[in-house]
């Protein structure tokens, strides 16, 4: 027996069978392929009967899909945050200064107080989450607010300002993916930004701070970022010697702002009062300056959680029907921040 290909025609072959003398045409294939063809149209995977379109919006899928997260306003009932238990990397070998320190530092003090920081989220209801970093840590690594900014769909990640703290931030995103934390922007290039340098004033606008730690580049990445979520971005200078809008700015509720006197732009307080807020200016700049009295979270509406040494400034807080909690910084504050800075924040009750 003995057989020839004649055509090849849309999936059908046809051959030449010859045998014992006689010849006989066979056509192979196109019936079994019309029928996979047929089968495949039809299943689920081809978008026939058992497809699925997906409905919802990726914010509606947070808590679904994503873990629970999110942020559209700095005074939303706080619910989970992002800490570094610090290890012996808070200690640098070489000079405390190099490593953007303000003094030496205890590392047991350090780690001690480190502790009752996340002991003091958990007995107010919020959920801790630790960045855990695998192979090299800087001395900063302890500062998550700097390392990332939450927007009301995910976090977009920042890329800090100095050689010192560069790779900080890709310990952060492995954390987020790890939780589950969409990541909608990492920056490139150029840019350069902190998260301790934006802030939400309501849920459409947020403010940048141009200065040592974010640059312009830094802020159109942003700002592009946020456009296409429906927020947008106001970006105002500050004065040469402040390190972040963190620093010289906070919110403590829809209508209530603090402000460093001497150092806040007037154009965003300006922004403030526009919108409605009180603004309020400590009187104590000595508990400013040396004990972070503007550095705290927000837990909820006028209820902060701040560093326990300013007594001063958590009475003026407390005069204005503010409730404060306190966790001991002393130590931690030596490496240049407090308790916000040592707060990346996650998630918080939406508002709107």
């Amino acid at each position: 027996m003995t057989s020839t290909l004649v055509q090849v025609d849309d999936f059908c072959v046809t051959m030449v069978v010859k045998s014992n003398g006689s010849q006989q045409e066979a056509t192979l294939g196109k019936p079994a392929m019309e029928t996979d063809m047929g089968r495949s149209l039809n299943s689920a995977a081809y978008g026939g009967e058992g497809w699925r379109p997906r409905s919802r919006l990726h914010l509606e899928e947070l808590g679904i899909h994503w873990a629970a997260c999110g942020q559209d306003s700095e005074w939303g009932t706080l619910k989970s945050v992002l800490l570094h238990a610090p290890g012996e990397e808070i200690v640098p070998k070489g000079d405390f200064n190099a490593a953007l320190q303000l003094d030496p530092l205890d590392l047991a003090k350090a780690q001690d107080e480190h502790k009752q920081l996340a002991a003091a989220y958990h007995k107010a209801g919020v959920e801790v989450h630790l960045v855990n970093p695998v192979g090299n840590v800087t001395p900063n690594q302890i500062f998550c607010a700097d390392l990332l900014f939450m927007t009301s769909e995910g976090a977009i990640i920042a890329r800090p300002a100095s050689e010192q703290r560069a790779g900080e931030e890709r310990h952060v995103a492995s954390r987020l993916s790890q939780i589950g934390i969409p990541i909608l922007k990492t920056l490139t290039g150029r840019a350069v930004f902190e998260g301790a340098d934006a802030m939400w004033l309501d849920p459409r606008t947020v403010v940048i701070a141009r200065g040592l730690r974010t640059n312009q580049p830094g802020i159109e990445q942003i700002a592009s970022a946020l456009e296409a979520l429906g927020v947008d971005v106001i970006t105002v200078d500050l004065p040469v010697g402040t390190m972040h809008l963190m620093g010289v700015f906070r919110i403590i509720d829809k209508d209530l702002a603090v402000c460093w006197p001497h150092r806040t732009p007037f154009a965003l307080v300006s922004h403030l009062r526009d919108r409605g807020f009180k603004v309020l200016f400590l009187p104590d700049e000595l508990e400013l300056e040396r004990g972070a009295a503007m550095n705290f979270v927000t837990l909820g509406p006028r209820k902060l959680l701040m560093v326990g040494e300013c007594k001063g400034s958590s009475s003026y807080y407390e005069k204005h029907d503010v409730t404060c909690l306190t966790s001991p910084c002393a130590e931690l504050s030596k490496a240049a921040g407090a308790v916000g800075c040592l707060t990346g924040v996650l998630h918080r009750e939406r508002i709107s």
